[in-house]
């Protein structure tokens, strides 16, 4: 057993990654989703693995969990609150998306108000009891909702039981005895931090997609054994982890955002492996693009996301933007002839008008085939021929009004598309003070290549990478996987009044809690464990998180970690308030599981000008060049070559325009600077 698989299910496509730990190679394919039943599309796929029972695992980045909220396919939940607070998911948080636009509806949340219900009891901001839990409420409201038979679903959110958990944990252990056959999400378990709506709106968004999650993951798990598999499955996380398909029933709110983790950590170890210090990592799919950066080294985290506008999710997750433009995004005229690309994708069925499944409209992989940067026989490796004729046709149904040629339209659907990804790469970068010229651009996916130059140049990002594999580059990442957990707990102490005892007991019970979820999974040695606190200046709004270098507080050394965050608040906004009482919001504990990772194979070091394959009329801003098309099996490292160029592989093309350069580096990655 010495093969370890990746697979990355998207919209459109299925990426699979094979590493082979004997012989060191690396190996990527790809085949149409089935959004239907995405495990059909995994065992598809787990056919072009020769040899299944070498398989010691197998890691998968799902959209069941994000598709089933977005969508509002999941379970009817049953929401538990403390007396007068039912109506917090409704109510919210009182803001408006746009306070002008009278048509604006506020976003539902994932249950109804008839399945709301109160318990009798309340525990206060400081953790005392001032009204005790009731069992035999709560076992009337169990057997209730037991003999209902719509209620698939229980989450629980009572006042203040991230300072007190009892009473939430004693509904818990009632459901299980009264109810059993209903999951039940606890707020506790899901988020115990202050602010009720946000961890109402996470506690409901787990408890709305655990039985479909259940279902869909049991599944892929028999499927996967019934190929002969015996190693292990598991899936990935919103943080960038892999976890046990087993234990991520438990929670599976931390799927929301599986998929385009893998890319990011994938380019967090390019860029080790390279020695670049910042990269902006750009994932053109075919019905998304998500947009995230790698800073001194290291992925962003973050747990503030929104699935939509007043529906946080509020779990740890890699600080990923996600836009609706992809190869699939479908070109349309406005009422006044405007033309406009995306957000709806024509995705996998009926797709592109050029797959030839019965797709009608223009898309962006459309646009690029008439330009010639596609090869119409080559796509997928030759395994699916596209249809020049139809995407001429689709293109020319919003070419009309404008009076432009098929090309001339092509290019304005490439040029948008573009512009809507410089949009997200300001948005990563400028709008978070970050320079683009100190940045490298990182494209993968199967339509980042085709348009990396264009975005070097519109966002003067002075150097870009295309890896290898750019189009299982998710998957690719996925089998580089750690194991990790991550648990946070609102405190609300302050520098004046520091209850130092409270503080280490939470710590403490933290750090076991993380450790004890990755020994669940099998993960008792090469555990690395972090600990940080949320802090804020009294009366502030945003917290900095400041890392520990203690696993316990002394009255000793609080002087020092009150020192740390002033100068962390220097460092940050070049201005600190040494004088002012300091809020310690949250306390947080990490806990890795360091997996074995593959290397990158390094390519033999020819300097020897590269020759083109063959040469192909291309249509660039500077009209249509007889272009030179390399392929990219033949590159050797050290070799240079200038653009106009196409480098064609597998699932995907590199196009370089005019005026720059592509340079092969050892490991054979593609880099391009300007000339």
């Amino acid at each position: 057993m010495s093969l370890h698989l990746g697979i990355d299910t998207g919209g459109t496509f299925t990426d699979f990654m094979l590493y082979d730990e004997i012989s060191g190679s690396l190996k990527g394919w790809k085949i149409l989703s089935t959004p239907n039943d995405p495990a059909d599309a995994v065992l598809h796929g787990l056919e072009y693995v020769q040899d299944i029972s070498r398989l010691v695992a197998v890691r998968l980045g799902t959209t069941v969990a994000t598709n089933a909220l977005l969508e509002r396919r999941g379970a009817r939940v049953a929401y538990i609150a403390t007396k007068g607070f039912r109506d917090v998911p409704f109510i919210q948080r009182g803001n408006r998306r746009a306070h002008y636009d009278l048509s604006w509806t506020k976003p539902k949340p994932f249950c109804m108000r008839r399945d709301t219900y109160e318990l009798d009891e309340r525990i206060d901001h400081r953790g005392s009891v001032l009204k005790a839990l009731d069992d035999d409420e709560v076992r009337l409201l169990a057997r209730k909702l037991r003999d209902d038979n719509e209620i698939q679903a229980v989450a629980v959110n009572l006042l203040f039981s991230f300072v007190r958990p009892e009473h939430e944990l004693r509904v818990k252990e009632i459901f299980a005895h009264e109810a059993p056959q209903i999951p039940v999400s606890l707020s506790y378990e899901i988020d115990p931090r202050w602010k009720e709506d946000q961890r109402a709106m996470t506690t409901l968004a787990d408890a709305y997609v655990k039985p479909l999650v259940a279902h869909q993951v049991r599944s892929f798990r028999s499927k996967v054994a019934a190929t002969g598999m015996r190693g292990r499955t598991a899936m990935m996380k919103s943080n960038g982890s892999e976890v046990a398909s087993e234990v991520v029933e438990e929670q599976p709110i931390h799927l929301a955002v599986s998929g385009p983790t893998g890319g990011v950590i994938g380019a967090k170890f390019l860029a080790g492996a390279k020695g670049i210090k910042n990269l902006v990592t750009l994932d053109i799919g075919g019905t998304s693009t998500d947009v995230a950066v790698v800073i001194n080294g290291a992925e962003r985290f973050t747990d503030d996301y929104e699935l939509e506008f007043g529906i946080p999710l509020r779990v740890p997750m890699i600080d990923i933007r996600t836009i609706g433009a992809g190869g699939g995004s479908i070109a349309v005229l406005d009422k006044v002839g405007g033309l406009h690309v995306g957000p709806k994708s024509a995705g996998a069925n009926p797709g592109p008008a050029c797959y030839g499944f019965g797709g009608r409209r223009p898309t962006v992989t459309d646009a690029n085939l008439v330009l010639g940067r596609i090869d119409p026989e080559a796509f997928l490796g030759g395994n699916m021929r596209l249809d020049v004729d139809a995407a001429r046709k689709a293109i020319a149904t919003v070419s009309g009004s404008h009076g432009w040629s098929t090309e001339q339209t092509a290019l304005a659907i490439a040029r948008i598309m573009n512009n809507n990804m410089v949009g997200a790469l300001r948005a990563v970068l400028v709008e978070q003070g970050y320079d683009p010229r100190e940045f490298t651009l990182l494209t993968y996916g199967g339509a980042g290549p085709l348009h990396i130059c264009d975005l070097l140049h519109e966002a003067r990002i002075p150097r870009g990478i295309v890896p290898n594999n750019p189009g299982q580059f998710s998957a690719y990442g996925f089998t580089m996987a750690d194991a990790r957990s991550d648990r946070r707990r609102s405190v609300l102490m302050d520098s004046r009044r520091f209850d130092v005892e409270r503080a280490n007991e939470i710590l403490s019970d933290l750090s076991s809690t993380v450790l004890a979820d990755l020994e669940k999974q099998g993960h008792r040695s090469e555990i690395n464990l972090t600990r940080s606190l949320q802090m804020r200046y009294l009366g502030q709004n945003y917290e900095l998180e400041l890392p520990l270098a203690i696993d316990r507080f002394t009255i000793a050394n609080l002087d020092t970690v009150w020192e740390n965050f002033h100068q962390l608040f220097l460092d940050r906004y070049r201005f600190h308030l040494p004088d002012e009482p300091i809020e310690v919001v949250d306390m947080g504990a990490t806990a890795v599981a360091v997996m074995a990772k593959p290397e990158q194979p390094r390519l033999p070091i020819d300097r020897a000008v590269a020759s083109p394959d063959s040469f192909r009329r291309v249509f660039f801003e500077e009209g249509a060049l007889d272009t030179p098309v390399y392929d990219r099996a033949k590159l050797a490292a050290g070799q240079i070559f200038l653009g106009p160029a196409l480098v064609e592989e597998d699932v995907s093309v590199t196009v370089v325009r005019p005026g720059y350069r592509v340079l092969v580096d050892v490991f054979g990655n593609l880099e391009i600077t300007c000339a």
